[in-house]
């Protein structure tokens, strides 16, 4: 009886132990480099660079960047809380920026922004479509009339200069290279006729 007791005092010991030994093993909840964002982050960069050198970046040039900002920050703002310091609007938009303009993967970008891959899969696609939703009542309109599709036209072409000329000389090559001839329709359907 006495041993019977010994043997399940013995259970019961291993059974917390191995128990307290899961609990320890989760007490680390992120990498230690990832704590560090504000030493590391790409943000502490953007303050150092040279106008051309930014444009390059984020494919924007700091006063529209600024104005972005502004726009979209009362919607992907975040508060601190005590257990952790909030992704800045900041840092959330020109991860986003960072990310469409080079199209790079989470996991690559994870150590330019010192963000972990599971908060840029939400960073990101949340901040698009809050650009979007910015953005589309004054420059993602669509045209409702011919004068407006005119006047699109007429300021594209102003923008791009010969691109109509360039545009019909590069489907003319296009045409050359992959439609058949005429002749080469003729002989096509002889040799039909005859099979």
């Amino acid at each position: 009886m006495e041993e019977a007791l010994l043997w399940s005092s013995y259970g019961i010991c291993i059974a917390i132990k191995g128990r307290n030994k899961r609990k320890n093993r989760r007490l680390r909840w992120s990498r230690e480099w990832l704590l560090k964002r504000q030493e590391f982050s790409h943000v502490r960069i953007l303050r150092e660079l040279e106008p051309d050198d930014w444009r390059n970046y984020l494919r924007m040039d700091t006063e529209t960047y600024n104005h972005l900002l502004k726009s979209v920050t009362p919607y992907i703002e975040r508060q601190n809380t005590c257990m952790r310091k909030a992704i800045s609007a900041h840092e959330r938009l020109s991860a986003t920026l960072r990310f469409l303009a080079t199209g790079r993967s989470y996991k690559d970008l994870e150590f330019t922004t010192i963000m972990s891959k599971q908060s840029l899969s939400e960073v990101i696609p949340e901040t698009c479509d809050v650009i979007y939703r910015v953005l589309k009542k004054d420059f993602l309109k669509f045209p409702k009339s011919e004068q407006e599709w005119l006047q699109i036209a007429a300021d594209f072409e102003k923008k791009n200069g010969n691109f109509g000329i360039v545009w019909v000389v590069l489907m003319a090559s296009i045409s050359e290279l992959f439609l058949p001839r005429e002749a080469d329709h003729i002989t096509l359907a002889t040799k039909r006729r005859i099979a």
